[in-house]
């Protein structure tokens, strides 16, 4: 069921009425119904993966909290919690790793031992990343007691499947989602305008900017071998408009429609090209999956022993400060290395995650160096002309990275690259190349029209300006004329029915 289609609003409408004329102690459990009925509705086959995360999770959460309880040795206890953890750890990450990468390494295997295995017809369940993800990070807090392990086993249903994050996150802690899940909301009038609000603005993004971008992005990557230099930097550029629009967009609708529940997702995007770092753009790219790198990856694995190890022998080779840096760098490559695979079982998302790993990396490393240039060149790092530099330079850095995110395979992403420098002409800005790429110049219109709205209400956002709060001090006409121009707008400049239509993320 697509976010983007009739059937889902209608769906969420159904949700939303039925959700506040019932008595509200039973409104989580509406909310778990209605959660499985969209997870159903895309096959009954993939309904066994979600409950087998569930009751495991649920199991291993419980078994942990009873053997802190009723084991007397802390030691005892802890080595008995940390088998409950590794084992639920290995059967979920096992069956994400199984359904996902099998095929990768059976190509893998093939291409290097020259044998004739065959791919296995496994099919992906429904956001299985993101509540895999979710339900781990749970169980690892309960682990390390920073949460308490949920009694009641269909609450905990809830958690993992509440079906507007289902789809395509954000990935949520159970500390901050489970109160909202479970407590008891009235109607409010604001709320359910707030979350309105949302949702519209998610399907312009989406169906207006996002699907529009796409079809440039869709023509020269897919047939790369034809086109270069300006063409493929024109590509790029789209994906960088397609992929920013198509995400954040999808977070604001599901935000939106958890929002008339009375549930506040947690944010997942913070205007990331603003970014004057590739450190800054992933605090402000999906957040929520960077938080739960940082948490549950790059802390244990830096603070490990096998990495203090690492730190003293890097000080007596290289000195404190290298030495210093150095577990820290490497701890920062094996996450985004992570951050890579999860992306998707190919070797581009593994050089995507490798690329952004090793630019972080090699700034910490370079920091000194940096600072000794800013006093020999006499530069100002606080003036705007330098923030402005660095946020131009973390944009081409990765708009870069989106060669290896987009391109259909490794090789080509290289390729494209090459063509981009050793093709270069500015001829095809005024040929009339570009609308041979499959929009005509009323749809460059309506993207660099659209385009600078959200970069507008972005500036605005990045001052500290509330939209909504400003919005809503207009008067009345001329908040409805917005509302209208969102409204009607969608339907009359969407680009739904001739691309793809779904979002990009869904598919994880």
């Amino acid at each position: 069921m697509s976010l983007i289609s009739m059937e889902f609003l209608l769906f969420v409408a159904a949700a939303v009425a039925g959700y506040y004329l019932i008595p509200r102690k039973f409104q989580w459990i509406w909310l778990l119904l209605f959660s499985y009925i969209y997870y159903i509705s895309s096959g009954l086959r993939i309904l066994g993966f979600l409950m087998l995360t569930t009751l495991s999770t649920y199991l291993a959460g419980r078994w942990i909290e009873w053997i802190e309880q009723k084991t007397d040795s802390k030691k005892i206890a802890k080595r008995y919690k940390r088998r409950i953890l590794v084992g639920c750890l290995l059967l979920n990450f096992g069956i994400l790793a199984a359904l996902k990468y099998t095929n990768f390494v059976i190509e893998n295997v093939n291409a290097l031992l020259h044998t004739g295995l065959s791919f296995q017809n496994l099919i992906l369940p429904l956001g299985i990343s993101f509540y895999t993800f979710q339900s781990m990070g749970y169980i690892i807090d309960v682990y390390w007691g920073k949460c308490k392990a949920e009694k009641n086993l269909l609450r905990f249903a809830l958690f993992v499947s509440f079906f507007p994050q289902l789809l395509q996150g954000p990935i949520g802690r159970y500390s901050r989602l489970a109160e909202q899940l479970y407590a008891e909301h009235t109607f409010e009038l604001q709320r359910i305008q707030n979350g309105l609000q949302l949702i519209l603005w998610g399907f312009f993004k989406k169906l207006v900017l996002a699907d529009r971008a796409a079809v440039v992005v869709n023509q020269v990557f897919q047939n790369y071998t034809q086109y270069s230099g300006v063409t493929n930097i024109v590509a790029v550029l789209m994906y960088s408009i397609q992929l920013y629009m198509d995400f954040s967009g999808g977070m604001d609708v599901v935000s939106g429609v958890a929002s008339l529940f009375g549930v506040e997702l947690d944010q997942n995007f913070k205007r990331p090209y603003f970014a004057v770092s590739i450190t800054d753009f992933w605090h402000r790219w999906h957040i929520t999956l960077g938080t739960w790198m940082k948490d549950y990856i790059f802390y244990p694995v830096s603070l490990s022993k096998w990495m203090g190890k690492f730190g003293k022998w890097s000080k007596k080779v290289f000195g404190k400060k290298t030495g210093r840096l150095l577990p820290i760098c490497l701890a920062n490559i094996i996450v985004f290395l992570v951050v890579g695979i999860w992306h998707g079982a190919a070797w581009k998302y593994i050089a995507y995650g490798l690329y952004n790993g090793l630019i972080i990396a090699g700034s910490s490393l370079l920091a000194p160096v940096y600072q000794k240039g800013f006093e020999v060149f006499h530069i100002n790092g606080k003036s705007k002309g330098w923030h402005l530099f660095r946020i131009l330079r973390t944009f081409f850095l990765v708009n870069v990275s989106w060669y290896f995110d987009m391109a259909v395979s490794l090789s080509a992403a290289w390729a494209m690259m090459k063509s981009t420098v050793t093709g270069f002409s500015l001829a095809v800005l005024t040929d009339g190349s570009l609308l041979n790429l499959g929009l005509d110049k009323l749809d460059y219109g309506i993207l660099a029209l659209g385009c600078a709205v959200v970069f507008l209400i972005s500036v605005l956002q990045e001052n500290g300006i509330p939209i909504r709060a400003t919005l809503e001090k207009k008067p009345l006409i001329i908040r409805w004329a917005v509302y209208g121009m969102l409204v009607f707008g969608i339907p009359m400049f969407g680009y739904v029915m001739t691309t793809t239509g779904g979002f990009i993320y869904a598919q994880f």
